[in-house]
C-alpha cells in the first residue's frame, strides 16, 4: 500500500476557491497550494504568503554587475594597464558606465531566474499529483485545493471533512 500524498477537493468558481483558501489559511494549515488554469488576483494574500524573495535576488544580481563592471574597468585602466590617451585620468566613472549598465541589467537577469528556480523549488520533475486525473483537469476549468499529507494539522478523515465542510466537492486522496 501506498502513503498517502494529500488530499485535494474541486471548487465550482473562482469566489469559492478564493473564500475556501483564505478558511484553509485560517485554519492554519501550511503544506497546501491552490491551483487554477489562470492567475486569481488576490489568491496569494488569500493564501497567506509573504512577499516574493525574488527582488531580492535581481537586487543583488544588478549591484553585483555594477560593482563588477566598474572593478573590471579600474583594474583595467588604473592599475593592470594605466595608458594616458588624450590627459585623460586613468579612472573615471564615465569611462565604465556601458560596461556597468550592461553586466547589472545581464546579472541582475540571472538573478531573477536563479532566484525563481530557488523560490519556487526548481526543477520539480515528478510530484505525486501528476498521477490524479482530476488534478490534470486543472489545465481545462477545474479548480482545487490541496493539502499535504506533510502538514503538521492533517489528519486523513479532519482534514476531508474540513474540506466538504467549507465547500470542496470531487474530494480525493493522492497516493505517493
Amino acid at each position: 500500500m501506498s502513503k498517502l500524498h494529500s488530499i485535494i477537493a474541486s471548487f465550482p468558481d473562482t469566489p469559492s476557491l478564493y473564500h475556501a483558501a483564505e478558511k484553509v489559511r485560517d485554519a492554519g494549515y501550511k503544506k497546501w497550494d491552490t491551483y487554477s488554469s489562470f492567475p486569481v488576483h488576490g489568491m496569494p494574500e488569500a493564501q497567506g504568503q509573504a512577499r516574493s524573495k525574488v527582488p531580492v535576488f535581481t537586487f543583488v544580481g544588478g549591484l553585483t554587475g555594477f560593482t563588477l563592471g566598474t572593478f573590471i574597468v579600474w583594474y583595467m585602466g588604473a592599475y593592470d594597464y594605466p595608458l594616458i590617451v588624450g590627459g585623460k585620468p586613468f579612472f573615471s566613472p564615465v569611462f565604465p558606465f556601458p560596461i556597468m549598465y550592461e553586466l547589472t541589467i545581464l546579472l541582475a537577469a540571472f538573478g531573477t531566474l536563479g532566484g525563481m528556480f530557488i523560490t519556487n523549488l526548481l526543477p520539480q520533475h515528478h510530484n505525486p499529483l501528476f498521477e490524479s486525473d482530476t488534478f490534470l483537469e486543472v489545465a481545462g476549468d477545474r479548480l482545487l485545493i490541496a493539502i499535504e499529507s506533510r502538514d503538521p494539522k492533517f489528519d486523513a478523515a479532519a482534514t476531508r471533512q474540513f474540506l466538504e465542510k467549507i465547500g470542496g466537492t470531487d474530494i480525493e486522496e493522492v497516493s505517493a
